[in-house]
């Protein structure tokens, strides 16, 4: 089998291994937040205050070992096809979760959070397919001397320092306030996780090959960076699920962390050196598609927006009941005074007239004039 075979059957596995994440991420936050809505109604301390009532909820728990089977789906595709194949294909559980929360949360998805979820999908659709090429990375010895880049080494330092301000000043105070806060928490610091997935499956890899990788101290630094990643974004996305509408939290998790793995996966890999002006161009169009998509579904959440909503000649369109009916023109000033004298008339005559269905007449009770001279 050539390196064109294999490299090609690694490639679907990693995009069967990253759609099938996105449906069971997607799913879990419907779960965890039905979870998080039960405790709410019994009178348990909410996540948002910094309660751990959630510990207890079998419906969390279903939810949070969805996300824990799509999130290990994730980390195999990571380790068979390239970051900027598997993260735009999140978008994926950005259209499930918003569909979900439709049926079994009562969350409202109008036209415009609908057309958002189809700009989503038409996004990443694009970036898949200009997606820059990896460079390729075998070993773990590689993914170490990329590690020790001085830009890697800085990008980190500049993840860690701002999450720690995030942490210990920002979100004390705007946290609840502010859905970005505890947002941008889990995205800063997913892109540290996602090269330890990287890093971690490539190990793996290379273990079943029967390459002794457990001696390497790496493996297990790595190992310890992904728990500690992983541990603060599930406590700070539980809390923006419990404060915040779920079809916020997800789309605008999605941006975030979207940006935060193509810009780490970018210094670390420096793999946009190696892209095409038409491949730059096309990336950069369908995120900005996707950003379109997110905007719609976050912008427009409150907004009543119907079929009843549309313009008087869209609206009769639409419903098909003006299309044999005649064009009735919009009454001028004259004509309002014409149509008055005319009730007047019929007022003075229906005085002196004792037929109650004569149609010059008109009941003096039902008679309202208004003065539009004025």
């Amino acid at each position: 089998m050539d390196a064109g075979t294999v490299n090609r059957s690694g490639f679907y596995i990693g995009l069967s291994l990253a759609i099938s994440s996105s449906i069971f991420i997607g799913g879990s936050f419907i779960l965890k937040k039905k979870g998080l809505l039960r405790l709410a109604s019994n009178g348990s301390m909410r996540a948002g205050q910094g309660g751990y009532a959630y510990l207890k909820e079998w419906l969390w728990w279903a939810g949070l070992i969805s996300m824990g089977v799509g999130e290990g789906a994730n980390f195999a595709a990571y380790a068979f096809a390239p970051a900027t194949l598997v993260t735009p294909l999140g978008a994926m559980s950005v259209l499930v979760s918003a569909v979900l929360s439709s049926y079994f949360l009562n969350e409202r998805l109008n036209i415009h959070g609908k057309i958002g979820c189809i700009l989503c999908l038409l996004g990443s659709t694009v970036m898949v397919i200009h997606a820059p090429q990896e460079e390729e990375v075998a070993s773990l010895k590689i993914m170490g001397e990329k590690l020790e880049d001085t830009g890697f080494i800085v990008f980190a330092v500049c993840i860690v320092v701002s999450s720690l301000v995030l942490i210990f000043i920002v979100a004390p105070r705007y946290g609840q306030k502010n859905v970005l806060v505890y947002i941008l928490i889990c995205s800063v610091i997913g892109s540290l996780s996602v090269s330890c997935v990287k890093g971690l499956g490539i190990s793996i890899k290379e273990l079943f090959s029967g390459i002794a990788v457990l001696k390497e101290p790496l493996f297990w630094a790595l190992l310890i960076c992904l728990v500690i990643c992983v541990s603060i974004q599930i406590s700070y996305l539980n809390k923006a699920l419990d404060i915040f509408n779920t079809s916020i939290v997800t789309p605008i998790y999605y941006v975030f962390f979207t940006t935060s793995v193509m810009a780490c996966s970018a210094i670390l890999f420096k793999e946009w050196l190696r892209m095409s002006i038409d491949g730059a161009i096309g990336t950069v169009s369908g995120f900005l598609t996707i950003v379109l998509g997110i905007f719609l579904l976050h912008a427009f959440k409150d907004t009543t927006f119907t079929w009843d909503s549309l313009p008087l000649y869209l609206h009769g369109a639409v419903r098909g009941s003006t299309c044999n009916q005649p064009y009735i023109a919009l009454p001028n000033q004259e004509s309002l005074k014409e149509d008055i004298s005319k009730l007047a008339i019929g007022s003075k005559k229906n005085r002196f007239c004792s037929k109650n269905s004569c149609q010059n007449c008109l009941p003096t009770t039902h008679l309202n004039v208004i003065d539009f001279t004025t």
